[in-house]
Formats: structure tokens, C-alpha cells, sequence
């Protein structure tokens, strides 16, 4: 069973880092290609950068600065410095099988992650 899940959300305060994780099993291979996304209230879901199978990492122009994506042992980290109001969402984790190329585009990722709550707020 192919699984995608986020972890990691919460409350955070202005200026404070935090650091989501997303965790994936079930895919036959290492050869997959993993996009982070968030969604606010009301607003359009948003990519926030991607790490495609050969560890190359993308970052939309808006995004990037304050958000990267690393690798841990078993899982695909998002970290956000400097927290802003704005950044309060539902991140999510997505994943579509094969080498290149990273995109930023939701519709091109086939499995997604239930998201974890991101508020930030004094």
C-alpha cells in the first residue's frame, strides 16, 4: 500500500523555525520525485519547492529563502525560517513516480499526504 504522510505541524510564533516531515513506503523503488505544498484558507494550493530522485532540490523564485527541503534517513524535510502570520496552513506532501522532473504544479503529483496544520500566531 503506497503511503504519504506529513508530520510535524503545529502552533509556532512569529520569527520561530519549524520543521515538517514527510514520510513515504509502499513505492517499489527509490525513484520518486517529491513536492511540498501548502494550502490557506480561502486561498489556492501553493508549492513551496521539491527534491526529485537524483537529490536535486527546486524552489519556486517566491519561495525561495525561507523554506528547504532536506533528506533524513527515511523521510523528506521541509524547513520554514522566519515564520510569518501568512505561512498558517495545511501543508502537504506529495509524491509522483520517476526521476525528473521536479514540478511545481499539484496536478502532475498522484499521491498526497493527509497535510498537517501549520498556525502562527503571537
Amino acid at each position: 500500500q503506497l503511503k504519504v504522510v506529513e508530520s510535524g505541524g503545529g502552533l509556532a510564533q512569529p520569527g520561530e523555525s519549524l520543521s515538517l516531515s514527510c514520510a513515504t513506503s509502499g513505492f517499489t523503488n527509490d525513484l520518486i520525485i517529491i513536492g511540498w505544498f501548502r494550502q490557506a484558507p480561502g486561498k489556492e494550493r501553493e508549492a513551496l519547492g521539491c527534491i526529485n530522485a537524483v537529490k536535486h532540490k527546486y524552489y519556486p523564485d517566491s519561495m525561495v529563502g525561507r523554506f528547504f527541503i532536506s533528506e533524513a534517513e527515511s523521510t523528506v524535510n521541509l524547513q520554514v525560517d522566519n515564520l510569518k502570520p501568512e505561512d498558517t496552513a495545511v501543508y502537504y506532501c506529495a509524491v509522483k513516480e520517476g526521476i525528473i522532473p521536479c514540478s511545481f504544479v499539484d496536478d502532475d503529483y498522484d499521491y498526497w499526504g493527509q497535510g498537517t496544520q501549520v498556525t502562527v500566531s503571537s
